[in-house]
Formats: structure tokens, sequence, C-alpha cells
């Protein structure tokens, strides 16, 4: 998939368009049968509703002690018609299944230098979680990938943010590295952010517009580094995770947008994948090819399974948003089907 050069009026201020080729275009319509599938499901499982608590969709998560298992597409409701997760197994086609294995194995070194000595508590890095590798070149470690990334500390909150701070390229990304990283995951990216225009069409088009505005706040800043990469970057979320061979306690993402979705899609060579949602009582088979998506701020979720596991995360960043002045969606709800 290559770039195709953007007109001269507006090549350093918005993204260019791409090459869509043929097999990008197959896998775009079989995730659209999987996920008319999984929104022809729709589930309401048994949550408790406590109206003490100030937000009726932060107490429709309360632990609960069902664990009914979903192997077929779905999506699961709260209590007000608001959409908490899609469950999409086997929507990522075989052949981008393989085009990310190859990806992640040429993302080696920065995987190596991923894993750190400190405490167990840092769990997401601690080197105790991850195992190696009986394949090829593949190597355990967890990465971050963001065109643009607030340091840790550093995120500015609500709107107008009044920090100071400004966002840079991630060092994974710095320097001539940068766009080939971003250009190998493209095809992927494009599967996620097609997957998000059918979750939640409003945070879709919020995202694009805090792309475009990150785009052009760099080039005005004369950032050649952050302008190249926002220029490859196609993915509608402003930043991903590259995880290879680690175990996923249960957890939460408190960085994530609440009411958005994060969108987590699993390669690799494992089996007797299985997800668990332990505040919604659910637990998903999360087998080779499942793409799932639900707001890892609320959904807490851990992950268990055999083999060598690859997960690229895409999520968005709330400090990108609010940095740009993008409104924050609300909730996604269904709307039901004839």
């Amino acid at each position: 998939m290559t770039a195709v050069p953007a007109d001269s009026g507006n090549a350093q201020s918005i993204s260019p368009p791409l090459t869509i080729d043929v097999p990008t275009m197959l896998a775009c319509q079989h995730l659209a049968r999987v996920l008319t599938d999984a929104y022809s499901n729709p589930s309401r499982p048994f949550l408790p509703f406590a109206r003490s608590l100030p937000d009726p969709f932060q107490s429709n998560l309360i632990l609960i002690r069902l664990e009914h298992l979903l192997d077929k597409p779905s999506v699961i409701l709260d209590l007000a018609g608001r959409i908490i997760l899609w469950y999409l197994p086997d929507a990522i086609s075989a052949w981008i299944q393989a085009e990310m294995e190859e990806t992640t194995i040429g993302m080696g070194s920065l995987l190596m230098k991923s894993m750190t000595s400190g405490l167990d508590t840092q769990w997401r890095t601690f080197p105790g979680n991850f195992h190696a590798s009986d394949r090829r070149q593949l190597t355990p470690g967890c990465i971050n990938l963001a065109p643009c990334w607030f340091m840790q500390g550093q995120e500015p909150h609500g709107l107008p943010p009044a920090d100071g701070f400004t966002p840079e390229v991630l060092v994974a990304l710095k320097g001539k590295g940068g766009p080939k990283i971003i250009i190998s995951m493209q095809r992927a990216a494009l599967l996620a952010s097609a997957a998000l225009r059918v979750m939640h069409p409003k945070l879709y088009w919020a995202s694009v517009t805090t792309h475009i505005k990150l785009a052009r706040w760099a080039v005005e800043r004369g950032l050649s580094d952050m302008s190249t990469c926002l220029q490859f970057w196609a993915s509608v979320f402003n930043c991903a995770a590259v995880i290879c061979n680690r175990q996923c306690p249960l957890h939460q993402d408190p960085s994530s947008t609440p009411e958005g979705f994060d969108v987590m899609s699993s390669v690799g060579h494992y089996c007797n994948g299985l997800m668990t949602l332990s505040n919604l009582g659910i637990r998903l088979q999360y087998n080779l090819g499942a793409m799932v998506g639900c707001s890892g701020h609320f959904v807490r979720h851990g992950v268990t399974y055999t083999g060598n596991r690859i997960v690229w995360a895409w999520f968005i960043r709330d400090s990108l948003q609010n940095f740009v002045g993008t409104p924050r969606p609300l909730y996604a709800t269904y709307m039901g089907v004839d």
C-alpha cells in the first residue's frame, strides 16, 4: 500500500489518501460481514443497576459472578441501550494476520528493549509476564507506537488544556525508520479504522478531525518527524500497542477514552484463547483473527492462552483530543435492527 501525493494546497496539512489494493478491500468486505452479524446479535447480560452511583453506565459495570461464554459475533449493551462491547471472532482475514505477524517480527529489536527490570507491579513490561517463542524470530515484548504522544505526567486534561505541555513523536518512530514501521502497519490500521467507523461513527469523525488538527499544528511548528509520521499514519486511532507473548492479567486502561472503543486484534499461533470480562460477567472465545472493541477505561479484561500470541491494540488518548480541542463524543447507542 502506498500513499498518493495530496493536492499541493493541502499536502502539508492533512494525511494523503491511500490506494486500497484488492486484498485490503476483500479484508474490509469480510470484516463488514462480521460486523453485520454482531450488530444483529445484541445481548444484555444480567447487569445490576445501582442508582446510588453517579454514572449509570459505570454502575452497570459492577462486578458480577456470571460467566457467560460468547463464541459468535455479538454486541453487548447496557441497560440504557449503550453499546459496551463488540465481539468479532474471525474478523481478520488470514492474509492480514500473516502480514501482522511478519511486521511484528520486524519490530524485534524494539520489542526486546521494551522489557524492564522493574517491579512486577509494572506488569505491562515486567519480564516475568512474557515467555519465549518457539517460532522464528518472534521476540516477546510490548511497545507503544504513536506519531504524537504526551510523556507520562504531561497529559493535558479538560477543554481547553492549560498544562503547557506539547506532544512529541514516540522514540520508536523517530528518525528514518519511523515511517517504514508505520507503512508496514497500514493495512491493519485501515481495518481497525473501518471497524470504528461502524462501531462509533461520531468518535471516528472526531478522531479524523484530531488527526488533521495535529498535522496542521506540526507543520506550523516545523516538526518534520511528526508531520511525516502523521502523513503515513493510516489509523483514526492515535496510538497503538504491539504486544507479543505476554500474559494479560485482569486490568483496565484509564488513559483510554471512556465513551469510546479500544480495538484489540489478536493473531499468531496459539490455542485455548479466552478473554475474561470480569465486571461484565462474560468470557469470549479469543481465537486467531478475533477483534474486540470495548472501552478499556471501564471494562476490566484479561486474556489466557497457550502458544505464541500477538496483539495489536488500537486506542485513542484523550490527552491528544484535549490538546487540539476536539469535543468528546457521547456513547454509541444501539438503534435496533428491522
